[in-house]
């Protein structure tokens, strides 16, 4: 998984180590033995859309949910957030620091679910479609945020960015029989061992080759995409890109299965519209995380109501529903039902859109920057954080308090530092209608029009959507509702919305995690913010060895954040993980994929 923050539709994969996330399907499953297959369900919140989470338009926890228990990678993260080596799949090593170069040696044991062999073929095009070293031109996406347009002739875009990789410029060296490959940095990088680790290989090369190129033979196919990219071939890269890019979309379970080839403990045997996905052993696995459980079926459930009566009626063993007060006594009434509740991954954000000539944008106003720093302004510190949290999440926590930083983690030992420094609270407090009124005054913007895109399928955000209309309301704004269920896939298309509302999990501790939604034209950075002094700090990052330099930087990053309205964190989630007690081993972690973590480790009763 890339390093990188990941969507998330409860809350809300490497370009920052964030992610998207936002749970129907199969009915009734005797959990237990059936001819003498162990089968399990369990929940999720948000119905899975693409086998390529590694794209800009696949990135979402509900995607690398099932991608993590369908492929391995040289590491992963325990339950004390300490990356864990995987040595049966990749190892991998620094071998020199100037210049960095690090290298990743596949295990004889990597084998894809077909039976062919990972190799070095797999783990270049990984490190190539994130790079953006061979993008040449933009294509077009269309109002979900999906590619639409194709290259063609000699056009490359892969739909993705990775700060980390970017940073490798030169063809990787490859031996071991093909086994391994030694990546040289063009310049130190701070979360070196992060990228080795998580992303180490995406989507099977030989498959894609198949696709692009009409090579049937694996090894010839692997042979010819890694040539492609040896050579800068671009009319063979802009087949192999179109491929990647769009050919793993998936909504139903494809005639073609060589888009479900995998390398992991499980392999996808089944997939229904909005309904579930079933996940089955993988027969070629020849890994450590060996699961005890042969079949693994994900519901999509996406209200939190539906999630406890689905616990209740046996329907699934797992789930992690939107957490409120009601919903929390719900589960703990439950028989039988373990519930355990934490503060989670994800945080709850607004966003505002720099470049779609919405009232955000300078363009809007001739190119006045001032003006439109005033709107952002306005428009933020209408937002009314200390109601969202002492009417949504006290009564799940009463402990909670606002978030106010973007880039460092309440509880951590920076916190209370990066909040004292970047201003946010002195700024934006919990909400100021009046003050947002004479904001917009100054502005000399009378009732200007905000479109708002949130998930309207979960009830907490609706909750919160209510907030903010009608904060911004008096404050002079005029909010217009554009909440959809297709939220997640919208994001990357701002021409549709001015301001939005989800939230962000962590995949990684890296030390450069927001980078991809804080830089210009980063991954993760939909309302299309760009600030010359901040690319320049997170260059700095990048590089920063020392801790005290990296907290230094970050507050700097924070405190031009803050003066320039990018965005206002609202809440750490509140998190309930309710598991029967006819499986074992089930806890979560504060990083994606949280309950799936430890999947090889769960037993039926």
């Amino acid at each position: 998984m890339k390093n990188r923050k990941l969507l998330t539709a409860a809350a809300a994969a490497a370009a920052g180590a964030l992610a998207l996330s936002a749970c129907a399907g199969p009915g009734p499953v005797n959990s237990s033995a059936i001819n003498e297959q162990k089968v399990a369900t369990v929940s999720w919140n948000q119905p899975f859309y693409s086998y390529n989470g590694e794209s800009s338009s696949g990135n979402n926890v509900t995607n690398n949910n099932v991608i993590y228990m369908t492929n391995e990678q040289a590491g992963y993260y325990n339950n004390e957030l300490k990356l864990t080596p995987n040595p049966k799949f990749a190892t991998y090593e620094k071998v020199s620091d100037n210049p960095l170069k690090v290298k990743i040696t596949l295990a004889d044991t990597a084998t894809w679910s077909d039976g062919v062999p990972v190799t070095a073929s797999d783990v270049v095009l990984s490190w190539a479609a994130h790079s953006t070293n061979f993008n040449n031109h933009q294509v077009q996406t269309d109002d979900d945020g999906n590619v639409k347009s194709q290259n063609t002739g000699s056009q490359v875009y892969f739909n993705s960015a990775d700060t980390g990789f970017a940073l490798i410029k030169d063809f990787p060296e490859i031996g071991d029989n093909n086994k391994s490959v030694t990546f040289t940095y063009s310049k130190p990088y701070v979360d070196w061992e992060v990228n080795a680790a998580r992303v180490t290989v995406g989507l099977p090369a030989h498959i894609v080759a198949k696709k692009a190129l009409g090579t049937a033979d694996p090894t010839a196919a692997s042979q010819a995409l890694m040539d492609a990219f040896q050579k800068k071939d671009n009319a063979a890269l802009s087949k192999i890109s179109n491929t990647w890019n769009t050919a793993f979309d998936m909504v139903n379970m494809p005639a073609d299965k060589d888009l479900v080839v995998s390398n992991g403990p499980y392999t996808i045997s089944d997939l229904k519209e909005n309904q579930f996905i079933t996940l089955k052993k993988n027969p070629n696995y020849k890994g450590d995380h060996v699961p005890s459980i042969d079949t693994v079926t994900i519901r999509f459930v996406t209200e939190a109501q539906a999630n406890v009566t689905a616990l209740q009626n046996g329907e699934v063993l797992v789930a992690q529903p939107q957490s409120t007060s009601d919903i929390l006594k719900q589960l703990q009434g439950l028989s039988n039902v373990n519930v355990a509740t934490s503060q989670g991954a994800t945080y709850e954000h607004v966003d505002v859109v720099f470049n779609n000539g919405g009232p955000f944008d300078p363009a809007s106003y001739g190119g006045d920057a001032a003006k439109a720093l005033k709107v952002r302004q306005a428009f933020l510190t209408s937002v009314p954080r200390q109601s969202i949290v002492d009417n949504i999440v006290k009564p799940l926590n009463p402990d909670a308090t606002i978030r106010n930083s973007l880039a460092v983690v309440p509880g951590s030992p920076n916190y209370n530092d990066a909040v004292a420094s970047n201003g946010m609270e002195s700024t934006y407090g919990g909400g100021d209608t009046a003050k947002a009124k004479k904001l917009l005054q100054e502005a000399g913007v009378t009732n200007p029009t905000v479109r708002f895109l949130y998930d309207n399928t979960n009830t907490r955000r609706q909750q919160e959507f209510t907030y903010i209309r009608d904060a911004a309301k008096a404050a002079g704004f005029t909010v217009v509702d554009k909440g959809s269920k297709d939220w997640s896939t919208m994001l990357p298309n701002n021409k549709q919305y001015d301001a939005s509302l989800f939230g962000w999990q962590s995949t990684s501790t890296g030390v450069a995690e927001s980078d991809a939604t804080f830089r210009t034209k980063g991954q993760n950075n939909y309302g299309g913010y760009s600030s010359a002094k901040v690319d320049g700090l997170l260059n700095e990052l990048q590089v920063a060895t020392d801790p005290a330099k990296q907290k230094t930087i970050l507050q700097d990053v924070e405190k031009q954040l803050v003066a320039d309205a990018f965005s206002l964190p609202i809440f750490q989630f509140p998190e309930i993980t309710a598991s029967s007690n006819k499986l074992e081993n089930v806890s979560s972690i504060a990083l994606s994929p949280t309950y799936f973590w430890n999947f090889w480790e769960w037993k039926l009763k």
